[in-house]
């Protein structure tokens, strides 16, 4: 599967790349950053955004005016701004913000400035990209007056502090490191980072600033993502593939881009390969976004039933089972609902030297009409059901199901023990659970038990 990275704050247009832009995005484009966004600070460069927009396939723009330059901000650049933004390669309103650290326009005069922007953006409904520097507290007054708006920002190369962070995750805005989050000396930033949930972060080089190590002290370019990447990767435990396409997908969906990610047949989490089986469910589970949305470490896994693929589909993707911990048949669906699909791709993996495991609510015999467990056999080397809560009551809530259901995914645990070596039982996190009573009830059929992270 093809990695795509996304460069979501880059100035191409300044001196720094006068005389090689084209060579510039060739380069970001070898290291697979497909999308580029450059935003500007002032008004003549917002026009040199939107010629570098014109002139290349995957660079997007945004226009604004930076703290620094608004000291002469005017209604008529307010309006010629909104103008600007009809083009539909600007996706956002940018770079615009606070700056006390430098004295070149007055406090106030930014405040204005910055406000004015921001309602523009709302009334384009477009996100923000905001630059903070020594400006916390005026910047969070603005920000909490604008809360339940609808507004959407990007915290572009964030410094600030963790309470300032935490603050703005919960306002569900996005948050970008640049280059100096491989800065050896900055253990602070990267312990920063790991407060950003994954759903919230992006990733930018502010180039030509900010570069990462190895290439300190050299101008900064978007080639250089992956390495800014593979920090991210490093500080989670996941691959930059992984952060790559995690973070491509949250630019998609902030700026707009695209309205999702291609549909996903298999992807790859750690070590192992999952498989995007169905979106379909006989369930409802109040805790699944499956119908709201179906997306997964940016992938997108909302398929229709008429989208869902054959078996051969599956086994081209997976090539060589071997090179996987194991294969994981599961989607935001019920994966039985496609058994013999399932059966057939599962075959193939076993012959070809793979693992196999299957997540499932536990409800296949009832959805198959018979006893699927015995058809396992051989073919499926764990499996981890749904148990979801030690209380049929409760579990019928969870679930949207009739209770009926809960004595039928227990029933199939037991009937899988013979087949399949690893049976495994499992709860969300969710806060009305019960952990401990909900093992109890592994324990007390014999079968494993897992918690899952509830989001």
């Amino acid at each position: 599967m093809k990695t795509m990275y996304t460069d979501t704050h880059t100035h191409l247009f300044l001196k720094n790349f006068a005389d090689d832009v084209p060579a510039v995005i060739k380069r970001a484009e070898e290291q697979q950053i497909e999308l580029m966004i450059i935003p500007a600070i002032d008004m003549a460069s917002c026009e040199e955004v939107m010629k570098l927009c014109r002139d290349y396939t995957g660079v997007y723009g945004a226009v604004g005016v930076h703290p620094h330059d608004c000291k002469d901000f005017s209604g008529k650049d307010l309006q010629q701004l909104a103008e600007l933004a009809q083009s539909p390669k600007i996706v956002a309103i940018g770079e615009i913000g606070l700056d006390y650290f430098y004295d070149f326009t007055p406090k106030n005069k930014q405040i204005e400035s910055f406000r004015e922007q921001l309602d523009l953006a709302l009334k384009l409904d477009l996100p923000v990209i905001i630059h903070n520097r020594d400006s916390d507290d005026d910047m969070m007054e603005i920000m909490r007056s604008y809360a339940g708006s609808g507004l959407r920002a990007q915290f572009h190369c964030f410094g600030g502090s963790s309470a300032l962070l935490e603050e703005l995750v919960a306002m569900h805005h996005y948050i970008s490191f640049t280059g100096n989050i491989t800065f050896r000396k900055l253990d602070s930033i990267r312990e920063l980072s790991l407060s950003v949930p994954l759903s919230q972060l992006l990733l930018e080089t502010d180039s030509p600033f900010m570069t990462p190590v190895p290439h300190r002290g050299k101008r900064n370019e978007p080639a250089y993502i992956p390495l800014i990447a593979e920090t991210h990767a490093q500080l989670r435990g996941l691959t930059k593939e992984e952060i790559g396409q995690v973070t491509t997908f949250n630019a998609f969906k902030f700026f707009g881009i695209q309205k999702t990610a291609g549909l996903t047949y298999t992807y790859k989490l750690g070590h192992a390969l999952y498989i995007n089986v169905s979106n379909r469910c006989n369930a409802d589970c109040i805790f699944c976004a499956r119908k709201e949305n179906p997306v997964l470490h940016g992938y997108n896994l909302g398929m229709a039933k008429s989208e869902e693929p054959d078996a051969t589909v599956y086994i081209n993707e997976i090539k060589d089972p071997r090179q996987y911990s194991e294969i994981v048949f599961c989607g935001y669906g019920e994966p039985t609902i496609r058994w013999e699909t399932i059966r057939e791709v599962a075959v193939w993996v076993k012959a070809n030297g793979g693992n196999t495991r299957i997540n499932t609510n536990g409800h296949g015999n009832i959805i198959n009409k018979r006893n699927i467990a015995p058809e396992m056999d051989g073919i499926i080397d764990s499996i981890s059901i749904s148990l979801n809560s030690h209380d049929k009551s409760q579990y019928a809530k969870l679930m949207r199901l009739p209770e009926s259901y809960y004595d039928e995914m227990l029933d199939f645990a037991q009937k899988c023990k013979p087949y399949v070596k690893d049976v495994v039982l499992s709860v969300v996190d969710y806060p009305e659970v019960d952990i401990t009573a909900s093992k109890a009830v592994a324990d007390s059929i014999g079968v494993h038990f897992r918690v899952r992270g509830y989001f």
